[in-house]
């Protein structure tokens, strides 16, 4: 009688993804985040600033840019995943000028946590302090940024609004090199304005990572966030607002100090809280 064989599944291209390079190919700009904290820095305090905090770090990949930007330049990863910070560690941590890791600290803890180091800028990026689900949360969050900040600091967040953000059901996909980016919105609760979404990579193969990272967020307004910043302490919340391609419509990448806005079906702005 004939041996039966076994075959040996050929491995998938998601199989031999790895989650942490695609985000980054797909949802992170170091260089584009550490141009813009410089800038509004350099506009507040006529100087250039050395020491980053980076909040909800993930990799560390804007932290890793940020001490190559400039010599001298330090700076603080903060998350409570150990998983990401690790990776971070292996992978982007390596490919810096020699020297230049050790002015990296990675702290694996809590955001409203107070440390001794004082930075000039603190960064909370990729809507990451949407996780905060109540009022209080948020204040005792931003009143801890501040106090993490120095004398002249300032505190940046990203937010994302608009009617699309709150629509359920919906997927935008990009298409990227190897691979198709896939941002899911499932649920919106306009009571609470608690939503989830997920990211999903997707391959010419067929096969797909699906919903890798996850997120249950409060989609937070504009106004709220500014009126918790100011109650927290910081003088002043600016917001800056994404122009316009005069030739496609879209946004154009370039963020200025606003005072009002075309009311958009989708939306990301800046929040620079100054000290």
């Amino acid at each position: 009688m004939a041996r039966k064989t076994t075959r040996t599944r050929k491995p998938t291209m998601a199989d031999q993804a790895d989650k942490y390079e695609l985000y980054l190919a797909s949802v992170q700009e170091p260089s584009v985040e550490v141009a813009f904290f410089d800038r509004v820095f350099r506009k507040e305090y006529k100087r250039p600033p050395m020491l980053l905090r980076e909040d909800f770090a993930g990799t560390a990949a804007v932290c890793y840019e940020w001490v190559q930007s400039k010599p001298d330049r330090k700076a603080i990863a903060v998350d409570l995943d150990p998983e990401p910070l690790t990776w971070g560690q292996e992978h982007l941590a390596p490919k810096l000028p020699e020297g230049k890791a050790k002015n990296v600290t990675i702290l694996e803890q809590d955001v409203r946590k107070v440390n001794p180091k004082k930075a000039d800028v603190l960064a909370a990026q990729n809507f990451s302090f949407y996780i905060f689900q109540t009022r209080k949360e948020l204040l005792e969050y931003f009143k801890a940024a501040r106090r993490n900040l120095a004398k002249e600091g300032v505190m940046v967040l990203d937010m994302v609004g608009g009617p699309e953000a709150m629509e359920e059901d919906r997927e935008e996909k990009q298409r990227k090199k190897g691979f198709t980016y896939v941002w899911e919105q499932t649920t919106f609760n306009p009571i609470d304005h608690r939503a989830k979404f997920y990211i999903s990579f997707r391959f010419r193969d067929g096969s797909e990572l699906r919903r890798i990272f996850d997120y249950d967020w409060r989609l937070w307004m504009m106004p709220e966030v500014r009126e918790a910043l100011l109650e927290a302490g910081f003088s002043r919340a600016d917001v800056y607002w994404e122009g316009t391609d005069r030739e496609t419509g879209e946004g154009n990448g370039v963020y200025t100090r606003r005072e009002r806005a075309d009311s958009d079906d989708a939306w990301i702005a800046y929040i620079v809280a100054v000290k």
